[in-house]
């Protein structure tokens, strides 16, 4: 058995190997945010989340007091 194209077989192989991950990573590139834009976005759904919770506990706070 002759393994002369073996070269020529993994270079073949390694090119196209190569060209799939090009393309997975223009797509996420395309559809996905930035890692600043996750950042920023994370951040402000937490404030939210955190305000939300200040409310509840102040309004807690105030049922607690008024029935003592």
């Amino acid at each position: 058995m002759t393994r002369g194209n073996q070269r020529d077989l993994a270079r073949a192989k390694n090119q196209k190997k190569q060209q799939e991950m090009q393309k997975k990573k223009n797509a996420s590139e395309k559809t996905g945010m930035s890692l600043t834009e996750r950042k920023h976005r994370d951040a402000e759904l937490m404030r939210e989340k955190q305000r939300k919770k200040e409310e509840q506990s102040a309004s807690n706070g105030n049922q607690k007091q008024t029935a003592n």
